[in-house]
């Protein structure tokens, strides 16, 4: 049972990202040194943001090394 709705939760958070992708689809420039820039939809620009502050979050927490204790 709690499978089913932890399979259910998934699927309406995969929708809900799906809908907010959709509605932000316009692009955006992105602009960084050396004059160099490039060209993304908002939802994309906003998925990248989020992975990178979820990747650092853990690198630098250490809660993604195997090697700490508890």
């Amino acid at each position: 049972m709690v499978n089913l709705i932890a399979w259910l939760l998934r699927i309406a958070v995969f929708v809900i990202l799906a809908v907010f992708a959709s509605k932000n689809s316009q692009p955006v420039m992105l602009q960084y040194y050396l004059d160099k820039s490039i060209e993304l939809p908002l939802s994309a620009a906003l998925l990248i943001f989020f992975a990178l502050g979820i990747l650092l979050t853990l690198l630098f927490t250490g809660r993604g090394n195997s090697d700490t204790e508890n």
